[in-house]
């Protein structure tokens, strides 16, 4: 019984494997309410437990996300010493000590929970690597990571292989920091006026109206290509000390391009020409190493994993141009999923079971199957349609805004059916009030649409699918004239395509849409309202019925307004 932790960092999960069969992956934001909580996940451990059937005592195994002992490589200062690192190298080494004994220390507080487990510490990129293979159908690939920083390393692949019940990763190459992409991406992010590590899909979003040619060749020196990988400028990206009071860009780079933005300060024409620049060589690097990983594995198939793979830009950009067959990118590929890897590479050691539960799967936390609301909350009312797929699609049709709260909670950043706020494509004043009234969000950020599967390639042009909503495409002439609300300021859509199996009532909802409308794509965003998490507990989505402007929720199925 191996348990899988992320905690104390970001986006704390809990994982499960029971002899080998995964119990469910839970984000504990979903559950205390605190979008990217670090706080231990205690409410996300004791649902899989009590799914299970198990107590603390039943654990054997704790695998944790990092290995502590890793993070001594960075308290290194000599090998910093260089240009452009003046007074950094030892206050470098100094953080990464006190991360090295903090995370030490966070291992031993998890072994108080459970008293018979072992407790193992994971490789991070490790841990990213098995999860984003795991998770796909392939027998072969191979693997890609990227993120900001784990222990050290900030960038790796390696060639992946299912060998009976185990997973082989070999021929592995890594990059360390002070090399991250992520570093740098979350710098700007910043630098731009939102959260470091929350809101980097709005500068990718506010990317599309910039002019990346002004600072082209800004970036281009701050992040130049080497012959495998790229590396930073410290004259531009000042080497990392895990402290907020080390600024994480240069005076050069503020003087190069703008002075810092303050939260909800007006945009200007700037800001969004910093966002197109660093967003073209954000792709211009996930390209250049995804074809390194293709001629050292020699792989025909590729899986991502890591924070930056959650820039579905760059993975559009991978699809066409780095020369795969496929690329697979898992539901959860942040760190959050990295409770599965842990955990996966933990069991792999201790047992020969066969894993299962993992591929293709994403709807991995807890359902409130049975739920009455024949007294539905004061101010609000509740029936039950007779055939709910049909109902919510009428509804759609004529222009509501519809929170789904059905079956189980998907893992990972992206709603995927069960957890979305469903609308229209088809009504433009849908999408004004979506943006103004439902999610109180960026009107330049765009909606993203789901297709069913089989009609995927009348409107989109990616070729490939996207069951978790992982990648950017291209849209046809049908889908520009006909549901221009899906399609951003670049010319493309981050689609998600549905085959009946995935989800057999989001199928059914698109369907009676189609029929009734001649289109099958519907809106899908997440269910909740800006600065709070996807909606894991019935309390929340009536929470965020009664907060938002949405028109209605189906809750199971129990179909509740405000009187």
């Amino acid at each position: 019984m191996v348990l899988g932790l992320c905690s104390g960092t970001h986006d704390s999960a809990a994982a499960l494997l029971a002899d080998g069969a995964l119990v469910g992956l839970v984000e504990e934001e979903r559950l205390n309410g605190v979008k990217h909580t670090k706080a231990y996940p205690a409410r996300s451990v004791d649902w899989l437990l009590e799914a299970a059937g198990l107590r603390p005592q039943d654990v054997t195994d704790v695998a944790y996300n990092f290995a502590p002992r890793l993070y001594l490589k960075g308290a290194m200062p000599l090998r910093h010493l260089r240009p452009g690192t003046a007074g950094r190298a030892m206050p470098r080494a100094r953080s990464f000590l006190t991360v090295t004994r903090r995370a030490s220390a966070r291992l031993r507080q998890f072994g108080q929970h459970f008293p018979n487990a072992a407790l193992h510490g994971v490789e991070h990129h490790r841990a990213h690597g098995l999860y984003a293979f795991a998770a796909s159908g392939f027998d072969t690939a191979a693997v890609l990571v990227v993120d900001s920083l784990g222990e050290t390393t900030t960038t790796s692949f390696c060639a992946a292989r299912r060998t009976g019940s185990a997973i082989d990763l070999h021929s592995r190459w890594s990059l360390a920091d002070p090399a991250s992409l992520g570093y740098a991406y979350g710098a700007v992010t910043e630098h731009l006026g939102w959260r470091r590590g929350d809101e980097e899909g709005t500068v990718m979003a506010l990317a599309a109206l910039g002019d990346p040619g002004r600072y082209r060749d800004l970036f281009a020196q701050a992040i130049p290509l080497t012959s495998d990988a790229f590396a930073l400028d410290p004259a531009w990206f000042p080497l990392r000390v895990i402290s907020s009071r080390y600024p994480r860009l240069s005076p050069g780079f503020v003087s190069a391009t703008c002075p810092p933005r303050a939260p909800g300060q007006e945009l200007e024409q700037v800001h969004a020409d910093v966002a197109a620049a660093l967003q073209e060589r954000t792709e211009q690097v996930m390209v250049h190493l995804a074809r390194q990983a293709r001629y050292r594995t020699g792989e025909r198939t590729l899986c991502v994993g890591g924070g930056v793979a959650l820039n579905c830009l760059s993975l559009g950009r991978i699809v066409e141009e780095a020369g795969y067959d496929e690329v697979f990118v898992p539901p959860s590929p942040g760190d959050a999923g990295t409770a599965v890897g842990a955990a996966l590479s933990v069991h792999q050691t201790r047992s020969a079971a066969t894993v299962a539960g993992i591929r293709d799967e994403c709807y991995l936390g807890p359902s409130f199957d049975g739920i009455d609301l024949a007294v539905p909350r004061p101010g609000m009312t509740a029936h039950r349609p007779a055939d709910a797929a049909r109902f919510l699609a009428v509804q759609l049709a004529e222009g509501k805004i519809v929170g789904v709260f059905r079956g189980a909670l998907e893992a990972g950043p992206r709603a995927l059916g069960n957890r979305s706020i469903l609308a229209s494509p088809l009504i433009p004043e849908v999408v004004e009030r979506l943006n103004a009234r439902v999610k109180f969000r960026e009107p330049f950020r765009p909606f993203a649409p789901v297709v069913l599967a089989d009609k995927t390639a009348d409107y989109f042009t990616l070729g490939q699918g996207a069951p978790y909503m992982s990648f950017a495409s291209g849209v046809t002439e049908l889908a520009r004239a006909t549901i221009p609300a899906i399609v951003h300021a670049n010319g493309l859509a981050r689609v998600q395509t549905l085959a009946p199996d995935r989800n057999p009532f989001m199928d059914a909802v698109l369907r009676e849409f189609c029929e009734i409308t001649g289109t099958p794509v519907l809106i899908n965003t997440s269910l909740n309202i800006k600065g709070k998490p996807i909606c894991g507990t019935p309390d929340h989505a009536l929470d965020c019925l009664a907060e938002s402007g949405i028109d209605a929720l189906l809750l199971e199925d129990w179909w509740v307004t405000e009187e």
